[in-house]
């Protein structure tokens, strides 16, 4: 059964929030991790939907740092009060 860009983006997330303050992950690294988990039910095309919705939904942002990655959105020191 082929798997939804929603259930997708959650299984990103879980990674990219599994992997903060280890190691940052590009959008590349979470589609061969994608494909890797799910061989026949995902590609390309719908893990960069997958993406695209984690960001556009504010759960993840892009990042540029001598080259893209996805990261869970910083929280500045005054928002912690």
């Amino acid at each position: 059964m082929a798997k939804t860009a929603e259930e997708i983006a959650d299984a990103m997330f879980k990674m990219v929030s599994d992997a903060q303050g280890l190691k940052k992950l590009k959008p590349g690294d979470l589609n061969k991790l994608m494909i890797q988990t799910y061989p026949d039910e995902v590609d390309k095309k719908l893990c960069k939907a997958a993406i695209k919705l984690l960001v556009n939904n504010g759960r993840c942002v892009y990042t540029y740092f001598g080259g893209s990655f996805i990261e869970l959105p910083h929280r500045e020191g005054a928002a912690n009060d």
